[in-house]
């Protein structure tokens, strides 16, 4: 392979990827053995995902091949890359051509892994320092020809993304030395016990088995109790009337659980005693108008959690569905975001991607008539755009009907989630009257829908019917007037388990972590982060478990199995629970931005691996294991 006259070179991150550049390229294109030459001389080339895996612990000291609790912590001091058998060739031409290329293009996917994936083999090939400095980076999330082009017309500097690179490097390290020292730590012991299997460990795994395991766990012990619930039927001077809900004084927090439920019911018997005849004084009156923007597009999570709910899909699912409307299709823009905004320079696209949805969704014509692409919602935003933007139809036209069903529900998904951002806000007036008998509490609500807005959109596409509560009297009902308590309503209820997690509800707890989260510093800092995982390793991260046979599935109901309820019984509460990971998932969120360091990072994690070492060696694994 020979390549005399000097050449600039565009590293992909896939083969679909270097099609889509080599396509805007100038002919005649010469396709040699793994790669593309371009009319102009330009050469594109590609990775196969990761060309480069972490050594395995035997590679740095041959005794590790034998798992002993007395080598543990395994810490490379100098960590060690190694070719991937199954992608070997591809590596060895993409050495030779970086070797020969007089400047390089980096062109990973837009995100964190994207990025390390390709830098890793640059940085493996060890060029020297000013080619070194003159890679550019062109960052590609539309795989059509006028996107790829204009991408190619405003390549960056990968300098710019050191500190991405980091982050991802620090995250793959920080996985294999906690996956390592943690799964042939818990292996030795569950072998101990009698276990035969491999009792796999990970950093965002094994707190994700914790949550099914502890929703299984408060399902089973838990224990129904009733409660009870006043409402006071209240008659107006004009002989209408209204109910309004009791609120209980401090007085009967004795009689409350926590959530403020009233579990004694000769207490509500005496309430409806108390106020039946007697006035009900009006204290207030509220009629606060008040409007909700239209959803976000798209990022991959909610994607995920939506069509989990309305189709049932797994999130390994939706993800094989987007890559294959992004690559195959390029029908959507690129689907591993974590963003749900869009750059103001993509305004001048939106009657083309409009122009598109039409042609691909017919159905969509009547409510595409009636948007008002004049608006501008909240998603229009610079800064809140880093590497990609949130995932959106393409300008490209297809016939849908070549799709698959799934693929077909998911476009559509995006186009009416990107079509509801030029509908106006919902808006609707929250009524509120309080109202006061016996010297006891009560208060009526209801909303009342002033217009539509883009909640008419979901509600034609979706033939749901408009849910309408019954408004309020309030023009009717003042501050001050006087009316009669007529009868009393004494409701029985009884308190419900949790529901057992679904594929829907464990990416939201994923996404939205803080919730589960016990230190409350850790939980401010986690409203703003992405959560457990990556919006590309989620789906991957579930699915594993179900693989290690940790998981199982009941219909839609995901369980935990007796080993992986074991396994979190055994293990210190530390690994089980969010805390430490997603603490560690905001500090490599932070080496991204450059407010902390990879040293300090590695160090704390380090230090982590010791003590949990020397937590489960001293007082874990006791129980027999399944």
């Amino acid at each position: 392979m020979q390549h005399k006259q000097p050449y600039r070179l565009f590293i992909a991150e896939k083969p679909s990827l270097a099609r889509a550049i080599a396509d805007v390229l100038p002919k005649p294109h010469q396709k040699g053995q793994g790669f593309i030459r371009a009319g102009n001389g330009d050469i594109v080339s590609w990775c196969i995902g990761h060309l480069l895996e972490q050594a395995a612990p035997d590679k740095y000291d041959p005794r590790y091949k034998k798992w002993q609790i007395s080598d543990l912590p395994i810490l490379p001091e100098h960590w060690l890359l190694i070719p991937k058998n199954s992608t070997e060739k591809q590596f060895t031409i993409l050495k030779q051509l970086i070797k020969d290329a007089s400047v390089i293009v980096h062109a990973g996917d837009p995100d964190r892994e994207g990025q390390l994936l390709v830098d890793e083999v640059i940085n493996y090939c060890k060029i020297n320092i000013e080619k070194r400095r003159a890679i550019k980076r062109c960052l590609i999330s539309d795989l059509n020809a006028e996107a790829v082009e204009k991408s190619l017309n405003n390549l960056r500097d990968n300098q710019d993304f050191i500190s991405l690179s980091t982050s991802a490097l620090a995250r793959a390290r920080a996985d294999w030395l906690y996956g390592i020292n943690m799964s042939r730590l818990c292996t030795i012991k569950g072998q101990r016990q009698g276990y035969q299997g491999v009792l796999s460990i990970g950093r965002v795994q094994t707190p994700v088995l914790g949550l099914v395991v502890r929703r299984d766990l408060e399902i089973e012990n838990f224990v129904s109790k009733p409660f009870y619930e006043v409402f006071a039927v209240i008659e107006t001077d004009h002989k209408e009337t209204f109910k309004a809900k009791w609120q209980p004084s401090e007085a009967c927090a004795p009689y409350q659980d926590e959530e403020g439920r009233i579990l004694v019911k000769a207490l509500a018997e005496n309430v409806c005693q108390r106020i039946k005849q007697q006035p009900a004084y009006i204290k207030n009156v509220s009629n606060k108008k008040k409007e909700i923007a239209p959803p976000l597009p798209y990022n991959l999570s909610t994607l995920q959690i939506e069509m989990a709910k309305k189709k049932g899909l797994s999130a390994q699912d939706v993800l094989d569905v987007c890559q294959s409307l992004y690559e195959k299709h390029k029908l959507i823009t690129y689907p591993r975001s974590d963003c749900r905004y869009l750059p103001k320079d993509h305004l001048k696209q939106i009657k083309g991607v409009i122009v598109a949805m039409s042609h691909n969704c017919p159905n969509l014509i009547p409510a595409i008539e009636q948007a008002d692409l004049n608006l501008r919602s909240k998603t229009w935003d610079d800064k809140k755009v880093e590497v990609h933007h949130a995932i959106i139809p393409t300008l490209r036209k297809a016939d849908l009907s070549r799709l698959t069903a799934d693929e077909q529900a998911v476009y559509i998904a995006v186009a009416i989630q990107y079509l509801a951002q030029f509908y106006p806000n919902y808006r609707y007036a929250e009524l509120q009257i309080d109202a006061e008998i016996a010297r006891g509490k009560f208060i009526a609500k209801a909303n009342q829908m002033i217009a539509e807005g883009w909640k008419k959109l979901f509600r034609s596409t979706n033939s749901e019917p408009n849910q309408q509560s019954e408004p309020l009297l309030t023009h009717l009902v003042k501050k001050g007037d006087q009316g009669l308590c007529i009868d009393a309503e004494l409701i029985n209820k009884e308190t419900t388990p949790p529901q057992p997690f679904s594929d829907a509800t464990l990416l939201s707890a994923m996404t939205g972590i803080a919730r589960f989260v016990n230190d409350p510093a850790i939980k401010k800092i986690l409203r703003d982060t992405d959560g457990l995982g990556t919006e590309a390793t989620r789906a991957g991260i579930i699915e594993l478990l179900f693989k290690r046979e940790f998981l199982t599935r009941q219909g839609k109901r995901i369980r935990s199995t007796p080993i992986g309820r074991r396994l979190i019984n055994m293990l210190p509460s530390d690994m089980t629970v969010p805390d430490m990971t997603a603490h560690w998932e905001s500090q490599l969120n932070a080496i991204s931005h450059k407010t902390y360091s990879y040293h300090q990072f590695m160090a704390q994690l380090t230090q982590s691996i010791h003590h949990l070492i020397a937590q489960i060696d001293k007082t874990h694994f006791t129980q027999q294991l399944p």
